[in-house]
C-alpha cells in the first residue's frame, strides 16, 4: 500500500485513509479504528490509570480462536496480572483467518466485583457472542471463584452502523467511571451519546496527532 495513504502511526496501529473515511460516515467502523481508539485511551486519555487494559479488536479475536490453555500467551505481555478492568471490543465474526464481522459490543471484566458486564447497542444481538466469549474467559480470570456475567443496559443505536461508535464512547465512559470509582456495575450508560460528533472529535484527535509528528 502507498506510503501516502498512511495518515497516522500511532504506537502499534498504522491508519490509513480509507480507515479514516470510515469516521465520515454512515458507515461500520474496523477493527483498525477502534484498536487505534483503544489505544489513545491507554497511551493519552488514562496514561496514569495502570488498572485499566485496553484489549485490541485483533487479540481478542485471536483468544476467541484458541484453547483455554493459550489464553495467557495474548494476555500476560499486556501485564494482565495487574489490571482490575479488561475492556474487550466484541464482533461477530467467526473467522479465524479474517477481520469483518457486522456488529461490535463491548465485554468488560471487572476484578473487583468478580462480573463480566457486556453492552450492546443492538440489544441482545451479540449476548450468545459475548456469552461464549466471557464463558472461555472465566477458567482464565477466574482462580477458582465464581465470576457472574451481566447484560448491562446502555442506549441503544439507531441504525445499522453505529455500533463501533457506541463501543468506543461506553468504552471511555465505563473506563472514567473504573478509574475514579473502583467499580463499574452502577455506571449510569443511559447517558446520551451523539455518533455523529463523536466521529468528527475521533477525526480531529488523529489530525492533531498526525500534525504533532
Amino acid at each position: 500500500m502507498a506510503k501516502a495513504s498512511v495518515v497516522l502511526s500511532f504506537h502499534e496501529i498504522l491508519l490509513h485513509r480509507s480507515d479514516v473515511e470510515l469516521l465520515d460516515g454512515p458507515y461500520w467502523l474496523n477493527d483498525t479504528i477502534i484498536s487505534f481508539y483503544f489505544e489513545y485511551l491507554e497511551r493519552i486519555l488514562f496514561s496514569g490509570a495502570s488498572e485499566l487494559l485496553f484489549v485490541s479488536p485483533e487479540v481478542t479475536q485471536c483468544i476467541k480462536m484458541v484453547e483455554t490453555n493459550e489464553i495467557k500467551t495474548f494476555l500476560e505481555p499486556l501485564d494482565i496480572n495487574r489490571k482490575r478492568f479488561v475492556f474487550f471490543a466484541l464482533n461477530d465474526n467467526d473467522s479465524p483467518d479474517t477481520a469483518g464481522g457486522s456488529h461490535w459490543s463491548l465485554l468488560v471484566y471487572s476484578k473487583p466485583e468478580s462480573c463480566f458486564y457486556h453492552l450492546d447497542s443492538s440489544s441482545g444481538s451479540n449476548h450468545n457472542v459475548a456469552w461464549e466469549f466471557a464463558s472461555h474467559l472465566i477458567t482464565y480470570f477466574s482462580k477458582g471463584e465464581a465470576v457472574n456475567f451481566v447484560d448491562k443496559e446502555c442506549l441503544q443505536q439507531s441504525n445499522g452502523y453505529d455500533c463501533g461508535i457506541h463501543v468506543i464512547c461506553n468504552t471511555e465512559r465505563l473506563a472514567d467511571c473504573a478509574h475514579k470509582h473502583g467499580h463499574i456495575g452502577t455506571c449510569d450508560m443511559l447517558v446520551k451519546i451523539n455518533p455523529s460528533a463523536k466521529r468528527k472529535e475521533i477525526i480531529n484527535i488523529i489530525h492533531n496527532l498526525s500534525n504533532s509528528d
